[in-house]
């Protein structure tokens, strides 16, 4: 009798155990072990495409590729670096190397306004981590170059040159290219890039939000008058809709820019565009974002991964900027997410997804383009999650 009960309570103990959750550090060591599997499998499948860049699959599963010219070039080379940065392994000091030298050639684009993905994440984290002064030439260079799309009567950078009846228009994720300038002004002292960020980031603030803190995509401005001609989207659901990755774009970059500034006002201004995210009614049980808050077909509508990661690595950044109970209220939503980002539903098997680490992220569903695929800025934001979660871990 005494075997049997003994027998039971091993059972059960076996059985409570398996059933515990995983501690979140165990998840994200295990997630960062995948994502090192994954990108030498990716790496070594780039190797032999001199001069491409991964972007995501096609409808048949088949690996699409992009020039140094596209706007995600930097996210696979930015990505290496984090797992060189977390492995210490040369080989992925090696693999990033020579994928961010494929890069180069961008620092002279004046033709995008992207530079800030293209080479922050790739220059920039090779330059956190090498201390390579060539890529602090490469970094200068290309700052000169996207401050040459900066129009003073708007007070913004120009995000894309003039289409579809816009003269000047200028997207939400134009946010996300200020950590580059930046970084430029801390490191040359040239007080015009701190001008022009903090100048961006007034001008957006003023125009592209509304009344409850969710953001256009697109604001175009008359190149003569400065002022405001249209307010629309290009890759929402409608022009009043809520752009799921747009407002995670707004809420990243403004907590950059109090980081990087100090101003109040961004502080103030990201918990309220975080609050508008996460108390959404159409935010999931998981929050991973459906494509656009207001897409008609919710709860069948799809999730964009990339949205999930980029406001995860986000509220990491923020829960760092405020106090309780908001601090453990944000930390807590950005574990939800990467304990979601990390599972079956949304993790690859290694192997598989075009060796890509994330599956179902939306680049745009209006133009049925990168629909339910992985998408490269998605395994970035995720790693660079990741890592944020674990630095406050260690």
């Amino acid at each position: 009798m005494k075997k049997n009960i003994l027998l039971i309570s091993v059972i059960l103990i076996v059985v409570s155990s398996c059933n515990k959750p995983k501690t979140i550090d165990k998840i994200i060591d295990e997630s960062l072990a995948f994502s090192m599997k994954q990108y030498s499998l990716m790496y070594d499948v780039m190797k032999e495409k001199p001069d491409l860049l991964p972007r995501t699959l096609d409808t048949t599963g088949a690996l699409v590729t992009a020039k140094s010219n596209w706007w995600t070039s930097g996210f696979f080379p930015g990505s290496l670096w984090y797992l060189y940065e977390y492995s210490k392994d040369v080989k992925f000091r090696e693999a990033a190397e020579a994928m961010t030298s494929r890069i180069e050639k961008e620092k002279d684009n004046t033709g995008t306004h992207d530079l800030g993905f293209m080479l922050y994440c790739s220059f920039g984290n090779g330059l956190r981590l090498t201390s390579n002064e060539s890529y602090r030439d490469v970094l200068l260079t290309g700052a000169q170059s996207l401050i040459t799309r900066y129009h003073p009567n708007i007070g913004c950078i120009q995000s894309w040159n003039s289409r579809r009846g816009w003269q000047c228009p200028v997207i939400i994720d134009n946010m996300m290219n200020l950590e580059f300038l930046m970084w430029a002004f801390k490191v040359s002292g040239d007080s015009t890039y701190y001008r022009i960020c903090v100048n961006h980031s007034d001008t957006t603030m003023k125009n592209h939000y509304r009344p409850d803190f969710s953001s256009w995509h697109v604001v175009s401005y008359d190149t003569l008058t400065g002022n405001v001609e249209k307010k629309q989207t290009a890759q929402g659901y409608a022009d009043e809709s809520a752009w799921s990755r747009g407002q995670v774009w707004g809420l990243y970059g403004y907590v950059v820019m109090f980081r990087e500034t100090g101003l109040q006002r961004y502080l103030d201004h990201a918990v309220k565009v975080a609050e508008f995210l996460i108390n959404h009614p159409n935010m999931p049980e998981d929050k991973i974002p459906y494509w656009d808050f207001n897409a008609p077909d919710i709860p069948d509508a799809k999730r964009d991964a990339s949205a999930g990661a980029i406001m995860a690595s986000a509220l990491i950044e923020l829960s760092g900027m405020v106090e309780e109970p908001a601090s453990s209220k944000y930390l807590g939503i950005a574990e939800t997410q990467l304990r979601s980002l990390a599972s079956p539903a949304y993790r690859a098997k290694t192997g598989e997804n075009g060796n890509f680490i994330l599956k179902h992220s939306v680049g745009s569903l209006p133009g049925n383009s990168e629909v339910d695929v992985p998408l490269t800025y998605a395994d970035y934001y995720f790693i660079e999650a990741l890592l944020r979660y674990k630095a406050l871990l260690d």
